[in-house]
């Protein structure tokens, strides 16, 4: 992994008190599974080791987590271990066992007046994109799309926990590669500075003219997706032309889009469907990159929610810099 700044200098003390605590060995982090079921105890057993082996004392917050349906237990006891994990006045993060579906059913009964009190440092992607917004929107919270306990922290590799931990501690980047280096890919020139927001393309686009999705004026968009064709893909990205998002953010960094091939030959490639939306936004001067390492990929990025960031876009060459940390301390 390619070596990363210093840390930047401190931020004023209105601001460093609304952020959650820096990570640091020893700290008790709450594992909670807002979302899916995880796919077997085993996985689940590993991730928490792995933590452990990392300094960390990860609490489980129930005892069992048996499938219901498709969630993890239904949706009074999901929201009622997640508003434990809010109104715990110590533990500094939060970390999810696995994405999937149904944190968008819990949204409307979390205790966002516990999470302004007690910020913490969020913990997951994928399904867990909704309860980043909807903490950043309603609380002030800033978090981290990354690796979950029962997926990536189950079979993790060191390429992807470099960036995590110089996040989770307090760093920045002046230039953001990719776990073994990659570089952006400029898709559309110009530069921005705004705040870092996005995470799963579906996720986002459901909370669409809802009270917790984040005002996206000048905000740096990152967008992921897994298992949608083209044609899904394409309805998405309408969704939010047609909502006046494209209209309103700064940038647009795009990462993986996988597992989206067209049953059908006759339809439009992913390709062609990126390409069309990326045209409107390159039309009115909007900076686009694409090749982030970031989404369903087993190495992967991750990535701050809620901090101010800047990308730059010209010609082929494309740097997305975090201009703060998303931790104080």
């Amino acid at each position: 992994m390619p070596a990363h700044p210093v840390l930047p200098p401190p931020a004023p003390a209105d601001l460093v008190a609304a952020l959650p605590r820096a990570l640091r060995p020893g700290d008790r982090v709450l594992v909670v599974a807002p979302s899916s079921a995880p796919r077997s105890e085993t996985l689940l057993a590993a991730g928490l080791a792995a933590l452990r082996e990392r300094g960390y004392r990860p609490e489980l917050l129930r005892d069992r987590h048996d499938p219901h349906g498709f969630l993890c237990g239904d949706d009074d006891a999901r929201a009622d271990e997640f508003n434990r994990a809010l109104r715990d006045p110590d533990a500094p993060a939060i970390f999810c066992v696995r994405g999937g579906y149904g944190a968008l059913r819990l949204l409307p009964a979390l205790d966002y007046d516990a999470a302004r009190r007690h910020p913490k440092l969020l913990v997951g992607y994928s399904d867990v994109t909704a309860l980043h917004l909807a903490l950043y929107e309603k609380a002030g919270w800033r978090g981290l799309s990354g690796p979950m306990v029962a997926v990536e922290w189950a079979e993790h590799d060191d390429a992807s926990e470099t960036l995590f931990w110089h996040l989770a501690h307090g760093g920045t980047a002046d230039d953001l590669l990719g776990p073994h280096g990659e570089r952006l890919e400029g898709v559309a020139d110009g530069e921005a500075e705004g705040v870092l927001l996005g995470g799963n393309l579906t996720l986002l686009d459901r909370l669409l003219g809802t009270p917790y999705l984040p005002p996206l004026d000048g905000a740096l968009l990152f967008l992921e997706e897994i298992g949608e064709e083209p044609y899904r893909l394409d309805g998405l990205l309408a969704h939010l032309v047609l909502a006046g998002v494209f209209d309103r953010i700064g940038g647009l960094v795009l990462g993986g889009f996988t597992d989206s091939a067209p049953t059908q030959t006759h339809f439009l490639s992913q390709d062609d469907v990126l390409a069309h939306y990326t045209g409107l936004l390159a039309a009115r001067g909007v900076p686009v990159a694409r090749g982030l390492v970031y989404g369903h990929f087993p190495v992967k990025n991750t990535l701050p929610i809620g901090v101010r960031a800047r990308l730059t876009v010209r010609g082929a060459d494309a740097q997305l810099a975090i201009l703060e940390p998303v931790v104080r301390p």
